[in-house]
């Protein structure tokens, strides 16, 4: 961590995706020495989730590890998972830059990046030839350019479903035009028929989560559980970044144009997490999004219904031990609850 804070500055005077970009060719030196990211008792964080082991329920969220570059140097951080992309079929560059913004004064970034990445093609040979040592997700979604968005989720659907341990439907990012109208009721119900028949015809086994806006209104809730049991949905991902909510910042950034995420939605994401565990009466799992960036803050995502959570904007503040300080807390917490095991605590304030 000394190390973390002795850099940080020279790292936060580099444009921000400059230090990304930094930070992805340090981990893929894979010089990390695993050992320094051991956290004792963590076997009482393990949980059972999609048919699979999570060695702890702290994930990296989509929008790191875009092209699915340096997912095995992530678990040596000591990550319990790891979800890559956005992919979509084709390679883009996204929009021009600068298109990242750090928001210091409020421990928030604001990104209009738009899908950049190396297309589905590279990503799933990448993957192929770097099997997975942890748990992996893969975030799919539609090229910019793309008329009929779900013929884009078809594609990477079936690309891409034998790379992953679990997909995530991403209908969610403020910066793809049109794409949160997945959100209202006949076009969820129309994607998720074609991604059932999809999966039908290929024979895919493989848990298919979605992944939500912070900036739905309490009437659609009803609407979206509706739908994701109709068609089994197996996870729901809560939240995306919010393209609203900009009053209370402090930080002159404030006013770019895009997703804003990091400490100012997590009670937005919060508030969705308990409402929607309750809907579902825990019934779909979910996994928590949105200001993750203490041991407390994801064992408050934990209590009100995610089964487990990822974060992304808190490792950039706080640097590669942020999976390992949050686990040390986390263990600590439940001693001091008497808790035994993380999954005991799964919505028990919601």
């Amino acid at each position: 961590n000394n190390m973390f804070s002795f850099l940080k500055p020279l790292i936060f005077s580099l444009d921000p995706e400059a230090a990304h970009d930094l930070a992805i060719k340090s981990l893929k030196t894979n010089l990390i020495p695993e050992n320094f990211f051991y956290v004792k008792n963590e076997e009482i964080l393990q949980l059972e989730l999609f048919n699979k082991t999570f060695r702890n329920p702290v994930g990296l969220a989509a929008g790191f590890d875009k092209s699915a570059e340096v997912y095995n140097s992530l678990y040596k951080l000591g990550f319990g998972f790891v979800e890559v992309g956005t992919v979509t079929p084709r390679a883009q560059f996204g929009n021009p830059k600068p298109r990242v913004f750090r928001l210091e004064k409020d421990q928030a970034l604001i990104n209009r990046l738009g899908f950049n990445n190396q297309g589905a093609d590279v990503v799933s040979k990448r993957i192929s030839e770097n099997i997975p040592e942890g748990i992996l997700g893969v975030n799919i979604g539609p090229n910019k350019e793309t008329l009929d968005k779900s013929d884009d989720f078809e594609i990477c659907l079936s690309k891409l479903h034998h790379n992953a341990d679990y997909l995530t439907i991403n209908i969610s990012s403020p910066n793809t035009e049109g794409l949160r109208d997945f959100h209202n009721k006949n076009s969820l119900s129309n994607l998720l028929e074609r991604i059932k028949k999809i999966k039908k015809n290929n024979k895919i086994e493989k848990p298919i989560l979605v992944k939500l806006s912070p900036d739905i209104n309490s009437g659609e809730i009803s609407n979206i559980c509706e739908i994701i049991s109709k068609y089994n949905i197996d996870g729901l991902i809560i939240s995306n970044s919010t393209d609203n909510h900009r009053d209370d910042l402090l930080d002159a950034n404030r006013d770019e144009k895009g997703g804003l995420s990091g400490k100012p939605i997590f009670n937005l994401s919060n508030r969705l997490i308990k409402n929607f565990y309750n809907e579902l009466k825990g019934k779909v799992p979910i996994i928590g999004v949105g200001g993750v960036d203490t041991g407390e803050s994801a064992f408050e995502k934990i209590s009100l219904g995610a089964s487990v959570v990822q974060l992304y904007t808190a490792m950039i503040y706080k640097g590669p031990t942020i999976a390992k300080e949050i686990k040390t807390e986390l263990i600590s917490i439940l001693g001091k609850n008497g808790i035994k095991n993380i999954r005991d605590a799964i919505g028990i304030n919601a």
